[in-house]
């Protein structure tokens, strides 16, 4: 298996099933599908356990996943949101979650990244995109929420051009993130298996420990 092969085989998906078929689109069971049911799995049975109690001075596994939840509330929603954002804070929280136990598993020997996959970083650019316009539409209501993308004292004769550009920047910003994920990802393993590489075209002991640090 030449250096190519090895490449694709970390970075491409890879089917594991047939799955199953809806409306006769095929939609088979994939490598990087079963690591993201293998994500929701650990979150769905782990957090809640771990929430479900408190302790006044929490410890262990429960102090930890309060640092990440404080971090993500004090340092990325409120100061972004304000207290508006309080509501949906347990969205910013899943996404979180979602995103570092599959970037984690990855890792794993045998194991894929499935936000290695453009199509899974691109629901989450969607799941991002509908959240933004459902929030709006729910304080401003829909015609105010639409009126927002046009800056205020914005010329009439300037309206017509300002309202394409905006929304068209109202779905690059979300897909921006998409792209951005899907290539770190990507660009990871790249990285990864080139110093690794280093070991099979140097020949030598000694380039073993450096690249596999």
């Amino acid at each position: 298996m030449d250096f190519l092969e090895i490449l694709s085989h970390h970075l491409l998906d890879h089917p594991l099933a047939a799955g199953f078929s809806i409306g006769g689109l095929q939609m088979p069971i994939t490598k990087h599908v079963l690591m993201m049911w293998v994500s929701s799995a650990l979150l769905v049975l782990t957090l809640p356990v771990l929430a479900r109690s408190w302790p006044l001075v929490p410890t262990g596994a429960r102090n930890l996943l309060e640092t990440f939840v404080v971090f993500i509330r004090d340092e990325v929603v409120l100061p972004n949101t304000g207290d508006e954002g309080r509501p949906y804070l347990p969205f910013f929280l899943t996404m979180f979650f979602f995103i570092l136990v599959a970037n984690l598993l990855g890792m794993l020997p045998g194991a894929a990244t499935a936000t290695g996959n453009i199509s899974v970083t691109a629901a989450l650019a969607l799941c991002t995109f509908f959240m933004i316009n459902f929030v709006g539409i729910r304080k401003f209501g829909l015609l105010k929420h639409i009126k927002n993308f046009i800056p205020h004292g914005l010329p009439v004769w300037l309206m017509p051009l300002m309202l394409p550009l905006e929304l068209i920047g109202l779905l690059t910003r979300s897909f921006a993130l998409c792209i951005r994920l899907f290539a770190n990802m990507i660009a990871g393993h790249i990285v990864i298996l080139a110093f690794l590489s280093l070991i099979f075209l140097s020949g030598s002991f000694f380039i073993v420990p450096p690249s596999i640090g």
